[in-house]
């Protein structure tokens, strides 16, 4: 993808993933318990909206599902392993971050404790921490895995390549998560 592409793509796909992440937000207001099965339901009817729309192809909403379901585990499982909050696990102060983008991250949160998530993340063969260049990330604070060069994500946008050393590969960095085994 050129660059003008990937710019152009760029303003859609954002949008598209706020556009999901509220509508995920919204209907899990209204189930009484909040698991990982629901909330993969959640996201592929979010997908299905988004397709609807015809703003993007199938298999880019497709991707931005992927990116959604991504970000929604990993801060459920953060929340669940530490007790700890938006804040700790978004590495920021939580004023630099839109209302909007606050409220809907939290009200996931605070929703889905979830035991199986826990078993599920420790069965998949991949980092589900890992990102790369080009992927659409919620806020947060990124490490490059290669130089270690941090990255501050104040709103939803694509990852691009280390300012540093040109490396593809991130990790989300939070506030004393992974818990250290003692």
């Amino acid at each position: 993808m050129t660059a003008p592409e990937r710019s152009h793509l760029s303003g859609q796909a954002l949008k598209a993933y706020d556009r999901m992440l509220e509508q995920v937000q919204n209907r899990l207001r209204s189930v009484q318990e909040t698991t990982l099965e629901t909330l993969e339901e959640e996201v592929d009817k979010a997908i299905e909206v988004e397709q609807e729309l015809e703003e993007m192809t199938r298999d880019e909403i497709s991707l931005l599902g992927t990116y959604l379901q991504r970000d929604l585990e990993h801060l459920m499982h953060f929340v669940d392993e530490t007790g700890e909050g938006l804040a700790e696990w978004l590495q920021l102060d939580i004023s630099l971050l839109e209302n909007s983008l606050t409220e809907r991250l939290l009200s996931v949160a605070d929703q889905t404790l979830v035991d199986t998530l826990s078993l599920r993340q420790k069965l998949e063969s991949h980092d589900a921490g890992q990102y790369i260049a080009g992927e659409v990330a919620t806020a947060g604070m990124f490490q490059c895995l290669n130089c270690e060069h941090m990255l501050c994500l104040t709103s939803t946008s694509h990852l691009e390549p280390c300012e540093a050393c040109g490396s593809q590969y991130y990790k989300r960095v939070t506030s004393r998560w992974p818990r250290k085994e003692s």
